[in-house]
């Protein structure tokens, strides 16, 4: 599910790129689609092997336990790196981000799809619970399904963030900054629900992730200017 999630949101975006008239131009591009994956893959492998220290510490072999743990909200910040970093490279200013949110939350969804199945036998399931949500997801325990919490919060983001689409009219980029203020704020409240190891002031290394994101994007939302539609 997190082949098949990847292949259908790069579908997509080539879809939504095929009908941009705002291009970069095909060698940009695809500089910065790649910078953007590369970013993703070590942010989701550093951020993911940091999440519980004292596995990786005692691990025997440390490159095998990066490479075997990885979370999509290290991938997502490593991606923007990625990205930025590109961009200052290439001497671009122009946002880039907003061709990629839907198709983003496509991927996300499906791949969530398959922690779900895995269930209690991949990182990715909540904590016992008594509530009427509770399932059981592999063992004696009824569990948040929090990969189906996540499924249904993104679904309300793509419909919430298509309607924004439609009725306002905004500067490149802020569909990409609301996506990842959203989604990083989700994630930070959602792991309060998911076993975690406290790394500092009572949270975890991706809740101390999405907190600097979190931070960041408020900062660059703070001179927003929107203006509705007629």
């Amino acid at each position: 599910m997190e082949g098949l999630g990847m292949f259908m949101g790069m579908r997509y975006y080539q879809l939504l790129k095929w009908k941009d008239k705002e291009s970069l131009g095909h060698t940009n591009s695809l500089l910065i689609v790649i910078a953007a994956a590369l970013g993703a893959l070590i942010g989701s492998h550093i951020i993911g092997s940091l999440e519980r220290p004292e596995e990786l510490l005692n691990a025997v072999s440390k490159l095998r336990y990066i490479w075997l743990n990885n979370t999509i909200v290290g991938g997502l910040a490593g991606g923007l790196l990625g990205v930025e970093l590109m961009k200052k490279i290439m001497g671009k200013k122009e946002s880039t981000g907003d061709l990629m949110v839907f198709p983003l939350i496509v991927a996300i969804m499906i791949g969530r799809i398959g922690c779900f199945y895995t269930g209690v036998f991949e990182q990715t399931y909540g904590l016992p619970t008594d509530c009427p949500l509770g399932m059981y997801l592999g063992d004696a325990h009824r569990r948040h399904p929090v990969a189906l919490y996540e499924i249904a919060f993104l679904m309300l983001l793509f419909v919430s963030l298509q309607w924004f689409k439609r009725r306002f009219i905004f500067q490149n980029g802020l569909l990409f900054q609301l996506f990842m203020l959203s989604y990083f704020s989700f994630r930070f409240l959602l792991d309060f629900i998911k076993p975690r190891a406290i790394i500092l002031f009572g949270i975890s290394t991706i809740q101390i992730t999405c907190l600097i994101v979190i931070i960041y994007y408020i900062y660059l939302l703070k001179n927003t200017h929107l203006e509705r539609r007629v």
